[in-house]
């Protein structure tokens, strides 16, 4: 119950650092708060038979909602960011989905409705809560984008972080390219 309290104190603090934050230009109504997060608005975008893929990739991120500590294996919750960005300099890419699966490969969650666009340099991330246990040690997210231009392959990575019992931690859990698709 406490820890509950002070997490959502805590995400509250961040949201009210973030809003503070926005880069030069950017309208603070952009924002939006989906549960205990704040997010940028999402550029969707159609596919049509008139969009040309010239290249795009399917690609593994492993995720961990709990490590195990100490000689009981007590289970230490983490929050998992999933950080999508365009390393890009001067195209878009489209991200057509993000899927997050569980320790067994059951799906759990799909994270987009319709493909989003990032443009040049920008990202995007997902969040699964320090309280959401149903991907289990050995979840994963399966993200693939495309372009219409070849571009500079985008970095997609998760940051885990959790505190509790007097210690935190934090790691970063690099994309692994599984399928490439090029014309």
């Amino acid at each position: 119950m406490i820890k509950t309290k002070l997490y959502r104190l805590f995400s509250l603090a961040v949201a009210a650092i973030l809003l503070a934050s926005c880069t030069p230009g950017e309208n603070p109504s952009q924002l939006r708060v989906n549960g205990d997060r704040l997010e940028r608005s999402q550029k969707t975008i159609a596919l049509d038979e008139n969009f040309q893929v010239a290249m795009g990739q399917t690609i593994y991120v492993p995720i961990y909602s709990h490590i195990y500590h100490q000689d009981e294996k007590k289970i230490f919750d983490l929050a998992a960011t999933l950080s999508l960005r365009n390393t890009d300099l001067n195209q878009a890419i489209v991200i057509t989905s993000v899927k997050y699966y569980d320790e067994n490969g059951k799906l759990v969650r799909n994270y987009l409705e319709s493909p989003i666009e990032i443009a040049a340099l920008g990202s995007t991330d997902f969040f699964v809560n320090t309280t959401d246990n149903s991907g289990g040690s050995g979840a994963n997210f399966i993200v693939e984008w495309v372009a219409q231009t070849t571009v500079s392959e985008p970095i997609i990575e998760a940051v885990m972080i959790g505190s509790g019992y007097q210690q935190g931690i934090s790691f970063v859990s690099p994309g692994k390219v599984i399928k490439s698709r090029s014309n």
